[in-house]
């Protein structure tokens, strides 16, 4: 039933670049550290790099999770299910780095989400995820759901924010620039924004 693939293209490209929403997996290095599920979504805000790399925007929110986790250990794995058509699901399991604000490379991943305005996200990083492992299964018992439309509260929540009223927000809020289990999260200040 299940496949392992050397990359990502063909077939499997289109159906991951297709799906509306996917899920990512961390977790730190202690064995009583806190396991994080975070569910992904907008349309523009995923994109394939190339055949062994994938990346998507992290825009803001009231924690930091996968991102003290991939600053700790780099481990990350990201499912997409197919709530319509064929079933399947196909997991990437790799190594993710959150690339900031600041970093030199941030403003070339950028230009490969075209068709989002990161600005009203309260845009904090692009995880960017290489491939160590590329499976899909069945995915027989994922029910069918209809996808209507994207969810338009994030933009107008973060909208009204500049970075400065940006970084008093994550400041404010407990786990940003520090994970569940004390981990490093979000560098804070907040770097200025390039966008």
């Amino acid at each position: 039933m299940g496949k392992t693939y050397e990359r990502i293209d063909g077939r499997l490209r289109t159906f991951i670049e297709a799906q509306p929403l996917f899920f990512t997996a961390t977790a730190p290095l202690a064995a009583d550290g806190t396991v994080n599920l975070s569910p992904k979504g907008l349309t523009g805000s995923f994109a394939v790099l190339d055949e062994h790399t994938v990346a998507y925007l992290d825009f803001a929110g009231s924690n930091a999770e996968t991102i003290a986790h991939l600053r700790e250990n780099g481990r990350i794995t990201l499912m997409w299910c197919a709530f319509q058509g064929p079933p399947n699901i196909v997991r990437v399991h790799g190594r993710g780095e959150p690339v900031f604000r600041d970093d030199p490379r941030f403003p070339g991943l950028l230009a490969r989400f075209p068709d989002i305005d990161p600005a009203a996200h309260g845009l904090r990083a692009i995880i960017v995820v290489t491939a160590e492992l590329v499976r899909d299964t069945c995915g027989y018992a994922v029910p069918f759901m209809a996808y209507e439309q994207d969810r338009d509260l994030h933009a107008k929540r973060f909208a009204r924010e500049d970075d400065a009223s940006l970084d008093a927000y994550f400041t404010k809020k407990e786990h940003i620039a520090t994970s569940l289990d004390g981990l490093p999260g979000l560098p804070l200040p907040l770097p200025p924004s390039t966008v």
